[in-house]
C-alpha cells in the first residue's frame, strides 16, 4: 500500500532476516496460536493496541546505542505478526510521522490496509493520530468514517476532546460493525480524564438511541486511562450501558501491572441495556458474543536475549498489551 503523500516511502527491512528474528517470530506466533483463535469462516476478530509512539523507526535489524528512535525492524516484525492475527485493529498513539506505520504495513503484506484520522491538532493533542489496520480478505469499509467532534455547548462536561475519537465503519458477511476509538487525556491527575470519559459515553448513547441513523452494532475500543475497576472514571464510563464484557475484567492492561497494581486504561464495549427480567441485554444485531476474549503477553517472546528493562522495551514494542475479542458472524443469517 502506498503512503500518503508527503510521507516518507516505507522501505523494505534489510535481507536477510537475523535467525534471532526469525526465532522470535517464531515464539511469538506459537504463543498467539495458543491464546487467540485462528480465523475461521464464521469468526470476527477484534483488536486494539496503543502502540507507544508509533512514528518513526531505525533502519536495522536491531537498533544501537544513541540510536533514535528504538524502534527497528526486529520490533516492528513482532508488532506485525501481533496485528495479522485479527480482522480489524483499533491502533491508539500512531504519530503524525506515518513511516513505522508503513512500514508495519508493508511487512504485514497487500491485504492489510489502514484508514487513520488526521493529528490533532495543539499539545494536549501530542501530535497523536487514531488508526484501523484492517485484513482486507476479511472485513471491508462500509463507507463509514468520521470524527466525534463535541457540540458548543457550555454545559457540556467537557468542550472538546483532546484527541478526537474516531470512528469507523466495517462489514463482515454483509453484517455492518461500527468502531469507535479514542484516547483520553491524561491530565495531572485521574480527575483531569473524567471530562472527555463522560462526554464520549454520553455522546455514544446519543448516537446509539438515534433513530434513522447509521449506527448498527456500536462498538467501542481504546485507551480509556481508566485506573481502577469501579472508580469514579469505570462508573462513568459505564453508566450509559457501555459495559466490557467480564472475558476482559481480571486482564492485566499494561506490561508494568502486577497483582499490586493493576489497572484497566483499555477497553473493548458495547451497549448492554437491562431488560424487564432484570438481565442485560446485547444490543449487537447479527453478531454474537460468547466470552472469548483476552490480551497478548508479548514481553516473553520478543526481543529475546537482548537484556532489555519493560521500559526500554515499551519504546520498541509497547507498554500496553494488545486487547481483543472474538465474535462470530454466520453468513447464513445475512
Amino acid at each position: 500500500m502506498a503512503p500518503p503523500h508527503g510521507s516518507p516511502a516505507p522501505r523494505t527491512p534489510p535481507a536477510p532476516v537475523p535467525a534471532h528474528v526469525q526465532a522470535d517470530l517464531a515464539g511469538l506466533g506459537a504463543e498467539l496460536d495458543r491464546v487467540v483463535p485462528g480465523k475461521g469462516p464464521t469468526n470476527l476478530l477484534i483488536g486494539t493496541w496503543n502502540v507507544r509512539a508509533l512514528g518513526g523507526y531505525t533502519d536495522r535489524w536491531t537498533s544501537r546505542a544513541g540510536d533514535s528512535p528504538t524502534r527497528d525492524w526486529h520490533a516492528m516484525a513482532c508488532i506485525a505478526e501481533v496485528l495479522r492475527r485479527f480482522d480489524v485493529t483499533a491502533v491508539q498513539e500512531s504519530r503524525r510521522e506515518t513511516s513505522a506505520l508503513f512500514a508495519v504495513l508493508s511487512l504485514l503484506g497487500p491485504d492489510y490496509r489502514v484508514i487513520a484520522s488526521d493529528v490533532t491538532e495543539g499539545g494536549p493533542g501530542n501530535g497523536e493520530r487514531l488508526a484501523y489496520v484492517y485484513d482486507s480478505t476479511r472485513v471491508q469499509p462500509s463507507g463509514l468514517v468520521g470524527e466525534i467532534v463535541l457540540p458548543d455547548e457550555a454545559e457540556g462536561p467537557a468542550r472538546q476532546f483532546a484527541r478526537t475519537p474516531y470512528a469507523a465503519g466495517f462489514v463482515r458477511h454483509g453484517v455492518e460493525f461500527i468502531l469507535t476509538t479514542v484516547h483520553v487525556i491524561w491530565g495531572n491527575k485521574p480527575a483531569d480524564r473524567l471530562p472527555e470519559i463522560t462526554a464520549f459515553a454520553r455522546w455514544m448513547r446519543s448516537w446509539a438511541d438515534r433513530p434513522k441513523d447509521w449506527n448498527r452494532n456500536l462498538l467501542v475500543l481504546g485507551d480509556f486511562n481508566i485506573d481502577r475497576y469501579e472508580d469514579p472514571l469505570w462508573r462513568e464510563f459505564v453508566a450509559t450501558g457501555l459495559y466490557p464484557p467480564a472475558v476482559l475484567h481480571d486482564v492485566p492492561r499494561t506490561i508494568f501491572d502486577d497483582d499490586k497494581d493493576r489497572h484497566y486504561y483499555d477497553q473493548i464495549s458495547w451497549f448492554t441495556p437491562v431488560g424487564a427480567d432484570g438481565l442485560t441485554q446485547s444490543r449487537l444485531e447479527g453478531i454474537t458474543f460468547d466470552q472469548v476474549g483476552g490480551n497478548v503477553d508479548f514481553v516473553p517472546h520478543v526481543l529475546t536475549g537482548s537484556g532489555l528493562t519493560r521500559s526500554q522495551m515499551s519504546w520498541r514494542i509497547s507498554d500496553h498489551y494488545p486487547l481483543w475479542l472474538e465474535f462470530g458472524v454466520d453468513p447464513g443469517t445475512t
